[in-house]
């Protein structure tokens, strides 16, 4: 039998929430392969998404400028190593003068990545210069990560959002037909922001997924509903609906109408007039996307449901906005960053670092 490294058994369980011993024997199941681990312990329904793998523990400031006309806006993250350092004030100045500098850039044209930023000059030297000289003054390493921005059009604005912390931040842009309608979409983009930074869909609607991807969805999501069902079961709860589908993706046009038929045809059973059908059907078809679009739900923005009215998906809100407004109004593009997602951070054993130190 293969040999399981007990670092990598702790790895996996940090990114699963299974147990220790599902872990290694997802691993030995895999032969160490960690993604495959992952996509094992899914299909049996004993992890519910690999929810911890981008919560690392690295520090620093997520920081967003937005033009006072919505006509542009950008996004940076800084990194320090230490949580003392994010918190300094020398820290804050230099992030606040690196925005500044983005910002003005992208008057013209967006910054095109960190080699032209390092290029431009601040306080008589090169921003490359700059920097090097506030690292040697805080005595630990600060790296400008990533930069983007979004520009606005005639018929779009741009606005965005940093959350309290500076460790999540968002930017979106709204397009629209009729120009005096882009204060109102300004204010409804604000809320948007605030939503995709608490909810971090993924994309912005089913239809950037693969037929691929859908099913190996429907699979872990199957498998993890019908685990939560077995323990409901075993306390005496309700037990979950298992859903035919997971996403509107695999929901067409015929599938829709065949089920508001089978809608009528009960609605005739239960001896309700014909009359009031068309009362009744719109919200009984939303009922069933709901229920069948659970993947939409976690991953897509369209898909969720508005943490500022749970009753409602993103694309309600902005199909009643358009109503509204009588205009079309829709999401253009969305960013978000989230600190530290996506970097390993260096695991420390603190017995083998003093050590090393006492030599």
């Amino acid at each position: 039998m293969i040999q399981i490294d007990a670092q990598l058994v702790k790895r996996l369980r940090e990114m699963t929430d299974a147990g220790m011993m599902e872990c290694k024997n997802a691993l030995v199941e895999t032969e160490g392969d960690i993604d495959k681990a992952i996509d094992y312990l899914r299909e049996k329904g004993l992890s519910k998404a690999a929810k911890k793998a981008d919560r690392v523990a690295s520090e620093g400031i997520i920081s967003v400028k937005v033009a006072p006309d919505f006509s542009h806006a950008i996004m940076l993250e800084i990194n320090s190593e230490t949580d003392f350092v994010a918190k300094n004030d020398g820290f804050k100045e230099l992030v606040k003068k690196t925005s500044e500098l983005v910002y003005e850039a992208s008057k013209t044209s967006l910054v095109a990545g960190l080699e032209t930023l390092e290029k431009i000059s601040i306080d008589g030297a090169s921003y490359h210069e700059y920097l090097k000289a506030q690292i040697a003054k805080v005595g630990e390493n600060i790296v400008v990560r990533r930069i983007t921005g979004l520009n606005g059009t005639q018929n779009t604005i741009v606005n965005g959002y940093a959350h309290s912390n500076a460790r999540v931040g968002v930017l979106i842009s709204i397009g629209f037909s009729d120009k005096k309608n882009a204060q109102s979409c300004i204010e409804l983009a604000r809320s948007l922001c605030m939503h995709i930074a608490a909810m971090r869909p993924q994309t912005l609607c089913y239809k950037s997924f693969e037929s691929e991807f859908v099913q190996k969805e429907k699979v872990a999501l199957i498998a993890e509903l019908q685990k939560e069902n077995e323990e409901a079961k075993r306390l005496g709860k309700p037990l979950k609906n298992i859903p035919q589908y997971v996403s509107r993706f695999e929901i067409s046009d015929e599938i829709l109408k065949h089920q508001e038929n089978l809608f009528k045809e009960e609605l005739k059973k239960q001896g309700k007039p014909e009359a009031i059908w068309n009362k009744i059907i719109p919200g009984q078809l939303d009922r069933f996307l709901a229920d069948n679009t659970l993947i939409d739900q976690r991953l897509t923005l369209l898909g969720q449901f508005f943490v500022m009215d749970d009753k409602k998906t993103i694309a309600q809100v902005l199909e009643e906005k358009s109503k509204e407004l009588n205009d079309k109004i829709e999401v253009i593009e969305y960013l978000r960053f989230e600190l530290g997602e996506g970097i390993e951070k260096k695991v420390e054993n603190f017995a083998e670092e003093v050590a090393a130190q006492m030599k």
